[in-house]
C-alpha cells in the first residue's frame, strides 16, 4: 500500500475524483455476471452473441437511439430481405443515419396496444 498511497489518496486533495469505481463496476455488472452463463455451457457462439449485442446497444446509448425501436426496425428490414441482413445497413449505423433518421429512432418505438376505449369496453363487459 505505501507504494501506492499517492493514487489510494488523491480523492483527498481533488474532490471530483470519486473515492470509489462503484458507478463504472456497476456500469458493467450486466455483462460480467451474465459471463459465466454466456459461455457457461461452452457456447462459444452464445458469448460472442452476447458480446455483439452488448456493443450494439451500448453504441445506441451512446447515441441516445431507442434501442428496442432501432432493434424492431432492423429486424423488420431483415424480414424483408429473406432473413439476411438488408442490403444498405447505412440507415442502421448511427454515424451514417441522416438527422430525421436519428430522431425517428431515439422516440420510442410505436406500440401495437389496442386503443383504450376498445379494453375499456371489454373490460366492461
Amino acid at each position: 500500500m505505501l507504494d501506492h498511497w499517492q493514487g489510494l489518496t488523491v480523492f483527498v486533495e481533488n474532490p471530483d475524483v470519486p473515492m470509489d469505481n462503484n458507478l463504472g463496476e456497476n456500469a458493467i455488472r450486466g455483462p460480467v455476471t451474465g459471463r459465466k452463463s454466456y459461455y457457461g455451457s461452452g457456447s462459444i457462439w452464445s458469448a460472442e452473441l452476447a458480446a455483439a449485442l452488448f456493443s450494439i446497444t451500448q453504441t445506441l446509448g451512446v447515441w441516445d437511439i431507442n434501442q428496442r425501436h432501432w432493434l424492431m426496425a432492423y429486424l423488420t428490414a431483415c424480414a424483408e430481405n429473406a432473413g439476411k441482413a438488408p442490403q444498405d445497413i447505412n440507415s442502421f449505423i448511427p454515424w451514417l443515419m441522416d438527422e430525421t433518421r436519428r430522431a425517428e429512432l431515439t422516440r420510442p418505438y410505436p406500440s401495437q396496444a389496442p386503443p383504450a376505449n376498445s379494453v375499456q369496453t371489454h373490460l366492461n363487459s
